[in-house]
């Protein structure tokens, strides 16, 4: 592990002043920095905190909005709530995997550009079906939409490589 992660990391332990108590919020902020929670260092937190590595891994997975795994640069959420689910969600689910090229089980694209996640509720049954693409709300989607969505965004990701 490169020095500057454990000088990052040691920077957030010190402003929470090494407190075992707050280590829900040690945990977001190496988040926030990295992206996820890389192994090596909740290793390192839980030694700084004196608490066992189950109890940071144990934390680290009991709240959804912690991750153990890198992300790509765009997160599109699919609904699979029930008002999602009735109106076919699991079809817009399907055809994201195959325009991403996501297969294996696998939920980031190799080139880091798109993670995919289903979630519980996205609280819009109103647009049912309904994806969520870098925080924007994208309702009544249909397979070619998403498809479509896609495109845009890869689009845009060029046209800003190229400026």
């Amino acid at each position: 592990m490169e020095n500057s992660k454990f000088d990052a990391v040691c920077a957030i332990l010190d402003a929470y002043r090494h407190d075992p108590n707050k280590l829900i919020p040690i945990l977001r902020e190496i988040q926030d920095q990295y992206g996820y929670l890389p192994e090596d260092l909740m290793i390192f937190v839980s030694t700084a905190l004196g608490v066992s590595p189950a109890s940071v891994y144990g934390v680290a997975t009991f709240f959804s909005h912690f991750t153990l795994e890198p992300k790509g640069r765009h997160i599109v959420k699919v609904c699979d709530g029930t008002a999602c689910h009735v109106r076919r969600s699991e079809e817009i689910a399907r055809a994201l995997r195959q325009e991403l090229g996501l297969q294996d089980g696998r939920d980031t694209t190799g080139d880091m550009m798109f993670t995919l996640e289903t979630v519980a509720c996205l609280g819009a049954c109103s647009l049912a079906p309904a994806v969520v693409a870098d925080g924007v709300v994208h309702g009544s989607m249909t397979p070619s939409a998403v498809r479509a969505l896609i495109a845009d965004i890869r689009n845009k990701e060029e046209a800003e490589s190229h400026e």
